[in-house]
């Protein structure tokens, strides 16, 4: 998939930094190929949840942000991570404190 088209099923409008943060990321998630369209279909099932998928500001990875308005819906989303990270062999890494998880990429 080219960055382009990656940035717009994100709901990016894609520009040159854009294209250089995902280039980044791209770089700096391992096996980044092998799970590139689980990320989108991640993406897409999170909606439901008022959760979503970023280029994340501060690190060089894609984050996954819940903003669930119910404990329902939040732990739903936590269960769709953990479900996509378990079926496709995706390391994810929760911060401390916060409904954002990094996606660090494909575990060897």
């Amino acid at each position: 998939m080219k960055r382009d088209a990656m940035l717009k099923q994100l709901g990016y409008v894609p520009n040159d930094a854009l294209d250089k943060q995902l280039e980044s990321i791209e770089n700096n998630t391992s096996s980044y190929e092998k799970i590139q369209k689980h990320i989108i279909d991640l993406h897409d099932h999170l909606k439901v949840n008022n959760s979503y998928i970023a280029l994340s500001n501060s690190k060089d990875y894609f984050k996954i942000k819940i903003e669930s308005e119910t404990v329902e819906l939040a732990s739903q989303a936590h269960e769709k991570i953990q479900h996509f990270s378990d079926k496709f062999k995706v390391k994810v890494e929760k911060l401390d404190k916060k409904e954002t998880y990094y996606i660090i990429g494909f575990e060897d």
